[in-house]
């Protein structure tokens, strides 16, 4: 993963728990990076291993630390350095969830060595959708729920997001029923 993400956790641990807070975690999952060079990929496991150090450190189940991180991501990170990019995707809730199948392909032009996931969407109602969550990377799917919970707070939209179809229990992928 590109450095940008593991900042983003380094910068939500700081945040709400403090300095010493990050520095356990790194410990805790052997990292020495002093800084990550956000256009820098680093290994999939180090970001995993801050995940469950932080998990450990915190005291919390790796899925809320998963979730929280994926409405920081949305409400803190995207906010700072895509904000442009994020309005492209849509005005309202809705419109950004149906877009997202075509998102990716854009971050796709600025980070070239991205490999991200894939979505699709179908049953859209006025208000529902299905969203399809394709992945290659295994345990995301608490991150992705807190993502469509950070852009339900982002488009001021109180949004239930239910996992519907779990990859985990042997789907091809996941599958999340939004609500708003």
């Amino acid at each position: 993963m590109y450095g940008m993400v593991n900042r983003a956790i380094e910068e939500m641990v700081t945040t709400g728990f403090g300095a010493e807070a990050w520095e356990k975690i790194k410990d805790k999952a052997g990292v020495d990076v002093e800084v990550f060079v956000s256009s820098e990929g680093y290994s999939d496991q180090i970001t995993y291993g801050l995940i469950g150090a932080a998990s450990d450190v915190l005291g919390l189940p790796a899925e809320k630390v998963m979730e929280a991180f994926g409405e920081y991501w949305i409400l803190e990170t995207t906010k700072r350095g895509y904000s442009d990019l994020m309005s492209s995707g849509g005005s309202t809730l809705k419109e950004f969830l149906s877009n997202l199948p075509n998102f990716h392909a854009r971050l796709s032009m600025i980070f070239p060595h991205l490999a991200p996931p894939e979505f699709a969407v179908s049953n859209v109602n006025e208000n529902s959708l299905t969203l399809h969550y394709m992945s290659n990377r295994a345990g995301l799917t608490p991150f992705m729920k807190g993502l469509i919970m950070g852009l339900g707070k982002m488009f001021e939209t109180p949004v239930q997001v239910e996992l519907a179809v779990a990859k985990a229990s042997g789907a091809d992928h996941d599958e999340f029923f939004v609500q708003w």
